[in-house]
């Protein structure tokens, strides 16, 4: 009896003993993997795949920006974390990264410094290294507003910003602003780029050209849709277009500076039309037109209106910035007053939309 128990529990161990062995494989074969699978996709992640969100919530590619002085980099090197860094660029646009020594980084995306990264890495000392560059913190591209705002200027954004926002960062819009905006991207990237080793089989953008994207303000400020609210990447440029304006001033019904669509001209007939015609003390045929040309020149141009409204002479037209001046009949009120009372009374004026 003891013979045959020994016989059972000898062998009723080896089952015991292989399964144990059995669950040790099974956990490396399995685990391992997915273990390492999710460190490459988190590496991923911080090298801007999937695409992070700014702070309105929306998505924002970080390989899609352009490293510039001032950033704060973060490199990832799979197989050596002794060469992970966190790097600052210089102001000469480069890092200085061991043992690779300086590397010329400005004006590259991410994706494009990973292959640098990479050849110089398999050039010295790794034959297929894995390399992940995050941008920490985006200091080098400021966005510029330019144009028909209250205060044009240049604004440090750590990411995407709302166009809406950034018109509120310039205090809105100025008087004279006219119906659209454009957003040049990229237009304040540096114009050299990093130079990438001759292998490595990357080409940088930057000598493509800023496209732009031109958004409506009606459609801006008044309609619904958050697709008009479009996103400004730092390094954009957001220039509101001024409006044309025609002035009125004189002797007629509502006198005043008077903002066309699209910078569209006027003829004199047009602009009376505006200003809701004469009155019955116009001078007609003591009218003038001030134009002020590119160098600042002044030309004054005689204009008889009691011709053109008769049809005897044809109607002239109006540049953007001219003055139409109508004094009033009778005696010295007739008399033409000079250029600079007329310009000193133009910044009073009242301004109105045409639409």
């Amino acid at each position: 009896m003891r013979n045959e128990s020994a016989y059972h529990r000898s062998h009723a161990r080896i089952p015991r003993r292989t399964s144990g062995l059995f669950g040790v494989v099974l956990c490396v074969t399995i685990l391992v993997p997915l273990l390492f699978a999710q460190e490459t996709e988190l590496i991923g992640a911080r090298a801007g795949s999937p695409p992070a969100k700014s702070d309105d919530g929306n998505q924002f590619k970080t390989d899609e920006y352009r490293i510039g002085t001032g950033d704060l980099l973060e490199i990832t090197v799979l197989e050596a974390p002794e060469l992970n860094r966190s790097l600052r660029v210089s102001a000469r646009g480069e890092v200085s990264m061991p043992p690779l020594g300086t590397v010329k980084v400005a004006g590259l995306v991410p994706q494009e410094l990973e292959a640098v990264i990479r050849e110089l890495l398999r050039r010295s000392i790794m034959n297929d290294p894995h390399i992940a560059v995050f941008v920490r913190e985006m200091e080098s591209h400021p966005v510029s507003v330019t144009g028909a705002v209250k205060k044009p200027g240049v604004f440090h954004t750590s990411g995407p910003k709302g166009l809406l926002e950034l018109l509120s960062m310039a205090e809105g819009l100025s008087e004279d602003a006219g119906n659209t905006v454009v957003v040049m991207r990229g237009a304040n990237f540096p114009a050299e780029t990093a130079s990438i080793p001759e292998r490595a089989g990357t080409a940088s953008a930057a000598s493509a050209g800023a496209a732009t994207v031109e958004v409506d303000l009606k459609d801006l400020l008044n309609s619904h849709d958050a697709g008009y609210n479009i996103l400004v990447y730092p390094g954009d440029v957001v220039k509101v277009n001024r409006a044309g304006i025609v002035y009125v001033l004189g002797d007629v019904k509502k006198p005043g500076g008077f903002l066309l669509r699209n910078n569209e001209t006027v003829s004199v007939l047009q602009a009376l039309a505006l200003a809701e015609g004469l009155v019955p003390t116009s001078a007609k045929s003591q009218a003038r037109i001030l134009r002020t040309d590119e160098t600042g020149q002044r030309t004054e141009i005689p204009l008889d209106l009691a011709k053109i409204m008769q049809g005897k002479i044809g109607d002239a037209q109006l540049q953007p910035k001219d003055i139409v001046f109508v004094p009033k009949s009778g005696g010295k009120s007739a008399v033409f007053r000079s250029a600079e009372i007329i310009l000193g009374s133009v910044p009073g004026a009242l301004l109105y939309r045409t639409w």
